[in-house]
């Protein structure tokens, strides 16, 4: 249904945690959203590649080849793509201020909005104290979370069946685990502060892999969330306004929602 649509043209777009090497990734949902938006500035702010999860094992399918294409197709088109490593692709961090073809990898840089104000852009593992102190901690971490998506698998087909959407196990545990409200917040504020520090107007990540608008900290917080499960973006208008996207809402085709009305006339 979305690809009937014409292309929507915004400022700016924000994506991180795509992971690709995980076999459980929505890569056909992002190409497909690709072909929905294009922008003056394409920021991959980290973890687009797992090298953690291709060092164990390979897993490159066609449909990687197609997602890298159509960024490079995008960037000949005069698109600027600027690509800011996480922990999960850190080995690009040895290549930092260089280009990759039409590619900029950097840190950290500063997005400027159409209004006037200016963003801190970074993946934000910097900031996450498993990662930068104990590192076997963070893997142990990662394995959990895999797990987590192998059961995802089950409970989602049968959701499928029963014309439900999808359910996030994972997002389930942060919501309601005391620890993980507790770390997202501990997160958030670390991530405030350095813009602060900055001396900008907010600061733009991802990593953590729960996508977020707000002010709480005295300053501008948005987190890009993940191509894992939730699918989701942030834009950039042309208004210098910034939007949550949230790709599997706005996706849903006629046939699904369909089913779902059954089901919920039914039950």
């Amino acid at each position: 249904m979305m690809q009937q649509q014409e292309t929507r043209h915004v400022k700016a777009l924000f994506i991180s945690d795509v992971h690709l090497g995980m076999r459980t990734i929505r890569v056909e949902q992002l190409i497909n959203f690709l072909r929905a938006y294009d922008a003056e500035t394409i920021y991959l702010v980290g973890d687009i590649i797992d090298g953690w999860r291709l060092q164990k094992s390979w897993y490159w399918p066609d449909s990687y080849n197609l997602l890298a294409q159509k960024l490079l197709r995008k960037a000949r088109k005069g698109a600027r793509i600027v690509y800011l490593p996480g922990n999960h692709d850190e080995f690009l961090r040895d290549y930092l201020g260089t280009h990759f073809g039409d590619i900029e990898i950097v840190d950290r840089v500063i997005h400027h909005a159409a209004d006037g104000k200016q963003y801190l852009v970074i993946h934000g593992d910097q900031f996450d104290v498993v990662v930068r102190h104990a590192k076997w901690l963070a893997h142990v971490g990662d394995w959990a979370y895999n797990s987590a998506l192998r059961i995802n698998i089950l409970v989602n087909w049968v959701r499928r069946k029963l014309g439900l959407n999808y359910w996030s196990l994972s997002a389930w545990a942060k919501h309601k685990v005391k620890n993980a409200v507790s770390f997202i917040g501990r997160y958030e504020e670390a991530l405030a502060h350095e813009a602060k520090e900055t001396g900008v107007d907010g600061v733009i990540c991802g990593h953590i892999h729960h996508a977020d608008m707000h002010d709480t900290y005295g300053t501008r917080y948005i987190n890009t969330g993940d191509w894992v499960e939730s699918c989701t973006a942030i834009v950039e208008n042309h208004d210098g306004q910034f939007e949550l996207i949230r790709w599997t809402d706005m996706a849903t085709t006629p046939n699904q929602e369909a089913r779902r009305k059954k089901t919920r006339e039914a039950a």
